[in-house]
């Protein structure tokens, strides 16, 4: 048995499953996706880092944020909110998702998670506004039951999940819910001042995270922004998480900065937007969206998705370096996913068909960055099977390809099984890859 102290969290060890996955999708469906706006481009922490918090937040390129971004006079989500949709108040879009949310067909999503080639779904139970999308017996104090699904999207998504051969996860915005405190944040400092410190809160907290345990038996713990009391707030939650499930993680947001220090207990680090790890030797997953925004957003296009071969490309790096991709879905008000966004998670899906084996279950490889004499890189992992893979990322001129440094051993094509011809650091392969995004050499 877990106790709720850093030593006794610390001493279980992460479940393998969750180290082998290496994929999963999140899912960020919220009332912000009625409204979807936001203005598109660089990442909250880029615009911090380039041009300041005030900016960062402001111009936040996170729909689901809309809210806040609305009450920072100025911003353009308050000029959009006040000429484009004349200042409506936010129950409007309340009641104007939960609406749309009851015609939602969860076989789409269950088909589209099925194809993906992910092990694991995480979905956005409550987001920073406070509704939840649950019929929960601990409804909103100031809003009561009017912010709450009566459909159970959290369960149907949950089964949509484990239908589809997926683990299910659950999100909850413990640190943020703006029916309490903080909206107009401006900076990091106004971020951590809004976090709810008092009892009442507290509670309200700890009854949603056990209500969607006892009720969802999730194997992801998502938490985000903070959580009343931080690292030891969360501990017993944690502890009797451990206890009920074996096979359960835990993520590093209900406090980041006492994880990172190195007294409070996560199985997983989440870097969001970026690719680098945030400790060497720590697991790390990282989160992003599809686009600029996690939530739904009407203006993104092809323009602001990410291409397909960065998006591959950007896997292969982050499994090669031990991490895992959390690649998020916003949904539309209804639950359709854009055609953009699915054709990303099915190419996604039908590249890991191809060179799963060199992904699920690998390791990083002792050495695992290489290149082609022609500029291309090759990143190793050590497979499942104990065999190299060299995942080249980009397509040779020939059938011809020097990859200097290459582990010796015979070498095969993953595409096929056939043998390729090999002098040394010089490969023949048996046909010029085709155009495919990256393209796997399994060598035993």
């Amino acid at each position: 048995m877990y106790e709720p102290t850093f030593e006794s969290l610390q001493s279980r060890p992460l479940p393998g499953w969750y180290d082998d996955a290496k994929f999963g999708i999140f899912v960020h469906w919220t009332v912000a996706s009625v409204p979807s706006f936001a203005p598109a481009g660089p990442d909250p922490f880029t615009l911090a880092r380039e041009e300041g918090e005030e900016v960062a937040f402001a111009r936040s390129p996170y729909a689901e944020w809309y809210q806040n971004s609305v009450a920072i006079p100025g911003s353009p989500a308050a000029e959009y909110h006040e000429k484009v949709l004349g200042s409506p108040d936010y129950s409007t879009f309340v009641d104007a998702f939960l609406a749309q949310a009851s015609d939602w067909k969860a076989d789409q999503w269950r088909d589209l998670l099925r194809a993906s080639g992910a092990k694991y779904c995480v979905f956005v139970t409550k987001h920073h506004d406070g509704v939840l999308l649950w019929p929960s017996d601990t409804p909103n104090p100031t809003h009561g039951r009017r912010w709450q699904s009566k459909r159970d999207l959290v369960g149907e998504c949950a089964t949509a999940a484990r239908d589809a051969g997926l683990r299910f996860g659950v999100y909850y915005s413990g640190g943020i819910d703006w029916t309490f405190q903080g909206l107009g944040i401006k900076s990091w400092a106004s971020l951590l001042r809004a976090i709810p410190q008092d009892e009442a809160y507290a509670e309200y907290a700890d009854s949603h995270w056990r209500e969607l345990m006892l009720r969802y038996q999730p194997d992801v713990l998502w938490n985000d922004i903070g959580y009343p009391g931080f690292g030891q707030g969360a501990a017993p939650l944690i502890a009797d998480f451990y206890n009920s499930n074996p096979d359960g993680v835990v993520n590093d947001r209900f406090d980041m900065l006492g994880v990172l220090m190195g007294n409070t207990h996560a199985d997983f680090l989440t870097p969001e937007y970026t690719t680098e790890p945030t400790a060497p030797g720590r697991k790390f997953e990282v989160c992003r969206g599809i686009g600029t925004s996690f939530g739904y957003m009407q203006y993104e296009d092809d323009t602001t998705y990410v291409p397909i071969p960065d998006l591959v490309h950007m896997f292969v790096n982050i499994v090669a370096d031990g991490g895992n991709l959390l690649l998020n879905i916003g949904p539309m008000p209804g639950g359709y996913v854009p055609w953009a966004q699915q054709i990303r998670v099915l190419a996604l899906g039908e590249w890991l068909s191809v060179n799963g084996p060199a992904i699920y279950g690998s390791r990083p490889h002792e050495r695992s960055t290489l290149a082609t004499a022609e500029g291309a890189p090759v990143r190793l992992t050590r497979g499942a099977d104990g065999a190299t893979y060299a995942i080249v990322c980009g397509r040779p001129s020939s059938a011809n390809v020097r990859i200097d440094g290459l582990p010796a051993g015979e070498v095969a094509l993953l595409t096929n099984g056939a043998t390729v011809s090999r002098s040394g650091d010089d490969l023949t392969l048996p046909v010029r890859p085709d155009d495919t995004p990256a393209w796997t050499l399994r060598i035993s």
